[in-house]
């Protein structure tokens, strides 16, 4: 029934600093950038890879999301790395820290940890090298 994700939709409250950090930090390309008049809104479609996307939305007055405790709804967005470590480090040297150590998701044995987008949304990085884990698992 479905091919693929095709987008994930991100409500800011400060468009600029946003696209910034959407842009300018973790890299991702603009598709379009259109100002809908009527609403007084921006919405910003990126480019996830070549098969997803992220479409960033400003509205005015939007209310703030419920994070911490964990609230019902979408809980993150995740990107897949080949190198966490390399990641991380690009991250840093843009002044992104992570929130947590890296951790081992128990289930795939896979490598990741979060960072946070500029209003606080929790954002992962899931290491997907089989070679990396063999690594480790073999230390």
């Amino acid at each position: 029934m479905f091919t693929k994700l095709h987008h994930v939709a991100i409500i800011c409250s400060d468009y600029d600093c946003s696209k910034h950090f959407y842009v300018n930090v973790l890299g991702l390309n603009v598709i379009q950038e259109t100002f809908r008049e009527e609403q007084q809104s921006y919405k910003l479609d990126l480019a996830v890879g070549g098969h997803t996307q992220i479409e960033l939305f400003s509205f005015v007055e939007a209310p703030e999301r419920l994070s911490y405790p964990e609230a019902r709804g979408l809980r993150h967005v995740a990107f897949e790395v080949q190198d966490i470590n390399r990641v991380v480090q690009k991250l840093k040297s843009k002044g992104v820290d992570t929130i947590e150590n890296l951790r081992i998701d128990e289930l795939t044995g896979k490598r990741f940890t979060f960072f946070q987008d500029p209003d606080g949304l929790p954002i992962e990085i899931y290491e997907n090298s089989d070679e990396i884990v063999k690594e480790i698992v073999e230390k």
